[in-house]
């Protein structure tokens, strides 16, 4: 069972805290680390899924083929899954789910944003205490895992203290409490005395949460401990910014913190995306000069691991996993997603004709150049050809597109999110095959992989 006693956290934070971010986290000093919050519904039509090249448990959106969650066992014991729900229901299928895979549950009541609100979770919450604490009684009485939940300080510490005693007698392990009303935001001062004031009148651990904006050393990190006069301390900002902020020792210079950081998204083969995000956020101002700016125009792993150095180690390991048979998004295809489709079969029949490719449309790399519909149309008008016409099919949320182009027909075997990814996908294949893109220049597009 986790212990919530003195401990220093890594707080829940949307698209920052995933498993790259939180083995770093913990290899720099934290005792736990908290993932973004997961909403309930995206969670519940997920799938569980060992991977053996990883060596992670992943939980796989069956409609895309995502990674809705990835853990792995340096972990195990200290990653608490945070969740964004209303519904007991709902909450309790979710945490059976991971209920062998994570150290403990932890409900978000605490974001602010509309989105959440509208959602009746996050804030919402707290204006609906007995809903609230049912939640929670639920988790409590069927998990064998802890349940904890984060929450934001009320009006008044008196308020604020009822509302933590209530929640405790759903039987919570600890609480998290952030230092600002749902309506105040970073900018404003966090409230140490009104966490000071519920932390000093509970059994429970509570665990100090909100002064990430004075925090820029490890010792602050246990000035604000005193503060709040909280048990434990959890850090958001302050760690997105350095995640060194654990080191007893000392914070290490930004580029360590960066490759340290990439060597670990490399190995777990993190979306390029989520990689970039969290390295944006560490960079900051720095984005503003010539290497972050040529940093901003990257978008595979391998590109952004090439302004640290690390696109060698990069290329060998994305290479080794396809090698292996990696399962990533790379290899999604909705005949691996969903029981057996007779329609999709005999279209796939239809398509023995069809010229392909496994290419994929990267939207940010054609920022300065033509997209590649604009271009096969271009090049068909000056040379008195007719425009292609475009099929497109879709199978949950996956779309792939045949091409018909001067009696032939193209198609990319990689299945894109949306409709307009697709017809762009085959556009670039329909190029390739007449020669106005080369192998090489689809490789420095991101769109396909150089094995």
């Amino acid at each position: 069972m986790v212990d919530y006693k003195n401990k220093i956290i890594l707080a829940p934070m949307v698209r920052i805290g995933t498993l790259p971010m939180r083995l770093l986290a913990l290899r720099y000093g934290a005792d736990i680390v908290y993932s973004e919050e997961l909403i309930d519904w995206k969670f519940l039509r997920s799938k569980r899924r060992y991977n053996e090249i990883l060596k992670t448990v992943d939980f796989v959106d069956q409609t895309d083929g995502t990674i809705v969650f990835r853990t792995n066992v340096e972990e195990k014991e200290k990653v608490v899954l945070q969740l964004g729900t209303s519904d007991a229901e709902r909450a309790l299928k979710v945490a059976k789910m991971v209920e062998t895979d994570v150290a403990a549950i932890d409900i978000n009541m605490g974001c602010p944003k509309e989105f959440s609100i509208k959602g009746g979770m996050g804030v919402a919450l707290l204006e609906q205490s007995d809903k609230a604490q049912h939640l929670l009684t639920t988790l409590v009485n069927n998990l064998s895992i802890p349940v904890t939940c984060k929450i934001r300080i009320l009006e008044t510490p008196e308020a604020t203290l009822r509302l933590v005693e209530k929640f405790i007698n759903s039987g919570i392990k600890a609480i998290a409490i952030h230092g600002r009303t749902r309506y105040e935001r970073p900018q404003h001062f966090v409230n140490t005395d009104a966490i000071k004031y519920v932390s000093s009148r509970v059994s429970i651990p509570v665990i100090a949460n909100g002064g990430s904006k004075e925090i820029e050393k490890y010792s602050d990190i246990m000035k604000f401990k005193e503060l709040t006069g909280c048990s434990s301390v959890m850090l958001a900002r302050a760690a997105e910014w350095n995640c060194s902020i654990f080191r007893k020792e000392g914070l290490l210079p930004i580029d360590t913190v960066i490759k340290d950081y990439l060597k670990l998204a490399i190995e777990f083969d993190n979306s390029p995306a989520n990689t970039k995000y969290c390295i944006q956020n560490i960079l900051r101002d720095l984005q503003e000069t010539p290497r972050g700016r040529r940093f901003l125009d990257c978008q595979t792993l391998e590109q952004i691991s090439a302004i640290w150095e690390l696109d060698g180690y990069c290329k060998e390991k994305q290479q080794l996993y396809q090698t292996l048979g990696i399962s990533g998004r790379w290899q999604v295809n909705p005949d691996d997603l969903q029981p057996p489709n007779k329609k999709l079969k005999l279209e796939n029949d239809n398509i023995n004709d069809v010229e392909q490719m496994k290419v994929c449309f990267i939207r940010a790399n054609f920022t300065h150049s033509t997209l590649p519909k604009s271009e096969l149309h271009s090049w068909a008008g000056k040379n008195g050809h007719k425009l292609p016409m475009y099929e497109t099919q879709q199978v949950q949320k996956l779309f792939r597109t045949i091409l018909t182009f001067n009696g032939k027909k193209y198609t990319s075997s990689f299945w894109e999110k949306n409709k307009k990814f697709a017809e762009q996908g085959a556009a670039l294949v329909c190029l390739f095959y007449l020669g106005l893109k080369t192998k090489d220049d689809l490789i420095m597009l991101g769109s396909i992989i150089n094995k």
